[in-house]
């Protein structure tokens, strides 16, 4: 196997292991439930909405993922937002009605923050949450990453392992003086859209203006027009006949990658990431940057001009030039083994589960190296999360996807019979979890699961109800339908 392969077939392994499974979907459903009654228990808070957001809306979580919600006070009625002591206020009296309940740990109120936020722990699987108040910049931000997700699916996977080895290799922690999450998605679009041939657009061709300066009046009905016109574009662009197709495999985009930013310290000092215009941008050019004050400037591309890195300090940039120099030196050298390249690709959590791995000799070779534990076969859940968060786009005659639609699609390896050496057939899983409608009802246990139906409202709404209904699927290709409006499902994995 030569390092081109090495580095391919590890970090399709990373991936299965990072990728959540259906119970982490379940799970965040419950701690939104839960956190519902709270809310609805609190004076002050009756008739809040309680909105997730973040990694978890935009189908770039993992396993582990924390979990980020927002408490909307408007009630859902306008664009508008509870001043900062008003949020602090809010907060507190949710931290005293969290404690006075229990199976809450670790709670935490940061009422200075420039975003007051509380955090806490969930009893079920230790789960990490931020809570916020007002957040719908945030919402509107997650949403916009899923369907950036949705324009090709390496977008997602090369997030996971992206965000998996700056955690690995610690400049995953703005706390620390390195990059949020949220920075490290960016650098991902902006390597999408520098690559040769671009696999995204600019964002501005997908919406051509700020997108919190849009935010006004109605709120359902502002997201509704910001909606119709990304997938008016991005349906543009999908359909281009001029467009040249990205066909590089998942260890090129993540080799380019890190050799992109491998001096991103000495380019920091003249130059900052624009995913707005998808181009690096000399900051002495930029009015809308100065005066700069900052070791490295990556634009928000939809709360400009605002820095999503402003966080990281010039001596954590020049240890985040050096891992990113490391990593590349580790990638591209010869004779590279998957025992070398774990540590620098993953951190503890995620090793536990890869060193399971059993090793294989295999005949007629004098090396021995840890095979690829084949994904088990499973049912395909679809939960509530297939049924929000859709774009309004027109009918189409074919609803079948194109060669390169489904080249991208990023298909699963299901085993068929077991045969010897371990052979596979290669299907199609049916897409698994949109994001929440949150109009969904609990499982009424007289009714087999696989007559459950989810009911898909035509537009996004605010929760009133509780629980959550799945329907289960069967393992066969999948068709995709253009119905009004919804957009593409996001993939789902075991």
């Amino acid at each position: 196997m030569n390092s081109q392969s090495q580095v391919e077939s590890t970090l399709k392994e990373i991936l299965e292991v990072v990728k959540p499974l259906h119970e982490g979907w379940v799970t965040r459903f419950k701690i939104i439930n839960e956190l519902r009654e709270v809310v609805q228990s609190i004076e002050n808070l009756r008739g809040a909405t309680v909105e997730p957001f973040g990694s978890f809306v935009s189908n770039l979580f993992s396993r582990w993922g924390d979990l980020d919600i927002s408490i909307e006070v408007s009630f859902g009625q306008c664009v508008s937002s509870a001043g900062k002591k008003r949020k602090q206020t809010l907060l507190g009296e949710l931290l005293r009605a969290l404690r006075k309940q229990g199976g809450w740990s670790r709670l935490k109120f940061i009422p200075s923050a420039r975003v007051p936020i509380l955090k806490i722990v969930s009893k079920w699987q230790n789960i990490s949450c931020d809570i916020s108040i007002d957040n719908i910049q945030g919402e509107i931000k997650s949403k916009f990453l899923f369907w950036l997700n949705e324009i090709d699916g390496r977008f997602r996977d090369m997030v996971l392992l992206v965000k998996e080895w700056a955690k690995a290799n610690g400049i995953n922690n703005p706390k620390t003086g390195t990059f949020n999450s949220y920075s490290l998605s960016l650098l991902v679009i902006f390597h999408f859209q520098t690559c040769v041939p671009p696999i995204l657009p600019p964002l501005k061709d997908i919406y051509p203006t700020n997108v919190v300066d849009d935010l006004t009046g109605a709120k359902v009905d502002a997201e509704r027009r910001i909606a119709q016109v990304c997938s008016s574009n991005i349906a543009r662009f999908k359909s281009s006949t001029s467009r040249i197709v990205n066909r590089s495999s998942l260890s090129e985009l993540f080799i380019s990658f890190i050799a992109k930013f491998s001096e991103i310290n000495l380019k920091a000092s003249e130059l900052g990431i624009c995913t707005f215009t998808g181009q690096w941008e000399y900051i002495a050019n930029n009015t809308r940057w100065l005066p700069r004050t900052y070791a490295i400037f990556i634009e928000d591309p939809f709360e400009q001009p605002e820095n999503s890195a402003r966080a990281v300090g010039q001596k954590q940039l020049v240890k985040i030039a050096e891992v990113f120099e490391t990593t590349r030196c580790i990638l591209i050298s010869a004779n590279i083994t998957r025992n070398t390249l774990l540590p620098t690709l993953v951190g503890p959590q995620t090793s536990r589960f890869l060193i399971k791995k059993h090793p294989t000799v295999y005949p007629n070779s004098n090396y021995r190296y840890y095979r690829n534990t084949p994904p088990q076969a499973h049912r395909v859940v679809q939960s509530p999360l297939q049924t929000q968060y859709h774009l309004w786009q027109p009918q189409y005659k074919n609803s079948r996807p194109s060669t390169s639609q489904m080249q991208h699609q990023g298909p699963r390896m299901v085993p068929s019979t077991p045969k010897p050496q371990s052979q596979f057939v290669r299907m199609r899983v049916p897409n698994g979890p949109r994001l929440p409608n949150h109009q969904f009802q609990k499982p009424n246990p007289s009714v087999p699961q696989d007559q459950v139906q989810v009911q898909v409202q035509p537009q996004i709404q605010r929760p009133r109800t509780e629980g959550y209904n799945v329907k289960f699927g069967t393992r066969g290709p999948h068709q995709v339908q253009h119905n009004q409006g919804q957009m593409w499902r996001p993939k789902y994995d075991k």
